[in-house]
C-alpha cells in the first residue's frame, strides 16, 4: 500500500493520548511508539507528549549520560599443554551437549510429534547462532535437498513481504479504530481492489496472534440507571407478543441509553440516541452530570438530523430522566412514540448497550484530561463509528451506507 503523508489532524485525540500513556508508562520509547505505529515525523511523538503527557518532557532531559563500563583485564598466555587440555574439555562438552540435544529432538518427535521444520532452521541460521556452518551442511542435518531448501525460503520470503503490507494497512486502520476486530479488517482487506493483501482467515488469526495484535476482550458492568421512582412509566412496544413492533427500515425506532465516562478530573456521562435498523448514532451530548435538560438535549440533536416525517418509536430504560415531565415533553412536541423496558432489565435495552460497549471498549481507550476534551473524543469517536467502522450485523457495511441506502 502506498505510502501518504500524515498531518496532525489525521491521529484521532484518543489514539494520541493512548501513546502517550503507553511512553509514560515504560511500555515504549517515543521512538519505538514511531516504529511500531507508523508515526510520521522525527518529534511527531515527543510534542504529543509535551502537550498531553503527565511528566515533563522539557527538552534536555532526554539526553541520557552514558556509562563507563570498566575495560577487562589482561590474562596470562597459557603453555601448550594448558591450551590442549582446555579444548579436550571443551570438546568433551560440546559433544556431550549435542547427544543430549539429539535425545531431546528425538524425543518431541517420537513422543509428542513434533519435528524441528525449516522456519526453525531458517530462524537459526539468519539470527547467526552457529558460526562456519553452511547450508549444505544443515540440509544434511535435517535430512532436506538444498533445491527444496531454497524453493522454502523464497516462498517464505513472498509471504514475509505480504504480511508486511497487511500489518502495515491493519496498523493504519487502527491509528482511528484501535480495537477494531480481526473479522471486519479480513473483510476491508478482501475490499481492496489491488488484490495484493489477500489473506484467508484463519490465516490472519496466526498472523495477529504472532504479531501479538489480537484484541484482549474486555467486560465491566456499571449501573447508571435509577429505575425505582415515582414518574409515570410506559409498556414496551419492542417486546415480544402479538403487539410487537418489527424494526424494518431506518428512523422507525430511536433506542437511547447513558453512560459514564471518566475523565481525570472527575466523572461525565454520555447520553446516545441510536437508529435500532442503521445502528447509526443520531445524536449524543457529554455533560458532567445526570440532569434531564443535558440527557434530553442528545434526543434534540438527533431530531435535527431526521429525514422522514413517518411515525417514531423512543425506546429507552425506565431511567428517571427518560421518564421525567421535561423529557416527556420533548416526545409529544415532536410526535413521538415512547417504549420502555419492563423494570430494570437491560437486555430489552440490549441495542443501545451494545452501542455504549463499542464506543468504550473499541475507542474511548484513554481518560481524556476533562468534560472538554472528552467531548472532542466522543465527536471523534463517533464520526468514525458511523462513517468508517464495518458492522457485522449490516453485513459488514457502515451505519452511515446502511442508513443512506434507504
Amino acid at each position: 500500500m502506498a505510502e501518504f503523508k500524515r498531518t496532525q489532524r489525521d491521529y484521532p485525540l484518543s489514539f494520541k493520548i493512548a501513546v502517550v500513556e503507553q511512553v509514560e508508562k515504560g511500555e515504549l520509547t517515543y521512538k519505538q511508539a514511531q516504529l511500531r505505529y507508523g508515526i510520521q515525523g522525527r518529534s511527531t511523538v515527543l510534542t504529543w507528549l509535551r502537550k498531553h503527557g503527565r511528566l515533563n518532557w522539557a527538552p534536555g532531559l532526554l539526553q541520557l549520560s552514558s556509562r563507563n563500563l570498566p575495560m577487562d583485564q589482561p590474562s596470562a598466555p597459557l603453555t601448550p599443554e594448558q591450551r590442549i587440555k582446555e579444548l579436550e574439555e571443551q570438546l568433551e562438552r560440546v559433544t556431550q551437549k549435542a547427544e543430549f540435544l539429539d535425545a531431546v529432538v528425538n524425543v518431541l518427535k517420537n513422543d509428542f510429534g513434533i519435528s524441528v521444520n525449516k522456519k526453525a532452521t531458517r530462524q537459526v541460521l539468519t539470527q547467526k547462532q552457529t558460526q562456519k556452518i553452511t547450508i549444505t551442511r544443515v540440509c544434511q542435518f535435517l535430512g532436506h535437498s538444498r533445491q527444496a531448501w531454497y524453493q522454502y525460503i523464497t516462498r517464505l520470503n513472498e509471504r514475509q513481504k505480504q504480511d508486511v503490507k497487511i500489518i502495515n494497512f491493519i496498523k493504519t486502520v487502527r491509528m482511528r479504530q484501535p480495537r477494531i476486530g480481526t473479522r471486519k479488517l479480513h473483510y476491508l482487506l478482501k475490499e481492496q481492489s489491488d488484490g495484493e493483501l489477500y489473506i484467508g482467515r484463519d490465516k490472519l488469526f496466526s498472523l495477529l496472534k504472532e504479531r501479538r495484535l489480537l484484541v484482549p476482550v474486555r467486560r465491566a458492568y456499571h449501573k447508571t440507571t435509577d429505575s425505582h421512582h415515582r414518574f409515570r412509566r410506559h409498556p414496551n412496544l419492542l417486546k415480544s407478543g402479538p403487539e410487537q413492533v418489527v424494526v424494518c427500515h431506518p428512523e422507525q425506532v430511536w433506542v437511547a441509553d447513558i453512560t459514564y465516562l471518566p475523565t481525570r478530573s472527575g466523572m461525565v456521562y454520555l447520553s446516545l440516541i441510536t437508529d435500532a435498523c442503521s445502528r447509526r448514532i443520531m445524536g449524543h451530548y457529554v455533560h458532567s452530570d445526570l440532569r434531564t435538560i443535558n440527557v434530553a438535549e442528545a434526543l434534540k440533536r438527533a431530531l435535527k438530523q431526521r429525514k422522514t416525517s413517518e411515525p417514531l418509536i423512543h425506546h429507552s430504560d425506565r431511567g428517571i430522566q427518560y421518564c421525567s415531565a421535561a423529557y416527556q415533553s420533548v416526545h409529544e412536541k415532536n410526535g413521538l412514540t415512547c417504549s420502555m423496558t419492563d423494570g430494570y432489565d437491560c437486555y430489552q435495552n440490549a441495542l443501545a448497550e451494545r452501542v455504549n460497549g463499542i464506543l468504550k471498549t473499541e475507542f474511548l481507550l484513554s481518560r481524556p484530561a476533562d468534560l472538554e476534551q472528552a467531548r472532542k473524543m466522543v465527536k471523534e469517536s463517533i464520526e468514525i463509528y458511523n462513517g468508517e467502522r464495518p458492522h457485522l450485523s449490516l453485513k459488514y457495511k457502515t451505519p452511515d451506507e446502511f442508513h443512506q441506502a434507504f
